[in-house]
C-alpha cells in the first residue's frame, strides 16, 4: 500500500532535496565571502560593467536600467541612514556624540554593508537576465530618463547630506581615529607607572 496515491510527492522529493542542497551550498559560500568585502565589491563592479556593456550593445532596455537605478538609489539611502532616525524617535533614540567628552556610540546602519552588497548584486543579476527578454524592452527616449534619474539622485543626496550635517554623523570610517590597536595598547600598558 506504499505506492498508492503517493506518485506526485515522490517525484517532487528529489527536486526539493536538490533545491535544499543548492540553498545550503549557496549560503555556505555567502558566509565564506562575508569578510572579503573588497573582493565582493570588485566582483559586483565587474558585473555592473558587463551589464553596462550589454545595455550599450543592445541599445535598449532603458526602462529596466532606470528601475535598477531607482532601486540602487533606495539601497544607497538605506546604507547611509542610521538605524534609528533621531527625527522620527527623539525620545529614546541613542544620540550621537557631539563633544569629545561624550560617550562613543558607533554608527549603526539601517542597511548593513553585506545586505547592501547582496541586494545590489542580486538586482544587477535580475536586470541582466531581463535584458534577454524582449518583453522588457519598452521603447522610451532614454535621455529624459537619465536626466530625471540624475535630478532625483541630486535631490535625494542633498537631503541625506543635510540630515547628516544636522545630526552630526558620518556613515564612513574615513579619517576617524582608530582605538584598540594591538601595538598602541601593548606599549601604553607596559610603560605605565602607578
Amino acid at each position: 500500500m506504499e505506492g498508492s496515491g503517493g506518485g506526485g510527492a515522490s517525484s517532487s522529493a528529489p527536486v526539493a532535496q536538490y533545491l535544499h542542497n543548492f540553498s545550503k551550498l549557496f549560503q555556505h559560500y555567502l558566509d565564506k565571502s562575508t569578510p572579503h568585502s573588497a573582493y565582493r565589491w570588485i566582483g559586483t563592479l565587474v558585473l555592473a560593467f558587463i551589464y553596462v556593456l550589454r545595455i550599450f550593445y543592445v541599445q535598449g532596455f532603458y526602462i529596466v536600467s532606470y528601475g535598477l537605478g531607482i532601486y540602487l538609489l533606495n539601497l544607497l539611502i538605506g546604507f547611509l541612514s542610521p538605524l534609528v532616525d533621531p527625527e522620527l524617535d527623539p525620545s529614546n533614540a541613542p544620540t550621537l556624540p557631539t563633544k569629545g567628552s561624550d560617550e562613543f556610540k558607533p554608527f549603526i546602519r539601517r542597511l548593513p554593508e553585506f545586505k547592501f552588497w547582496y541586494s545590489f548584486t542580486k538586482a544587477l543579476c535580475i536586470a541582466f537576465v531581463m535584458t534577454f527578454f524582449s518583453l522588457f524592452d519598452v521603447p522610451v527616449f532614454w535621455p529624459i530618463l537619465l536626466c530625471y534619474w540624475v535630478v532625483l539622485f541630486v535631490l535625494t543626496m542633498r537631503r541625506q547630506i543635510a540630515h547628516m550635517i544636522k545630526h552630526k554623523y558620518i556613515p564612513f570610517n574615513l579619517g576617524k581615529q582608530k582605538y584598540g590597536s594591538k601595538k598602541s595598547s601593548a606599549g601604553s600598558s607596559g610603560s605605565r607607572a602607578d
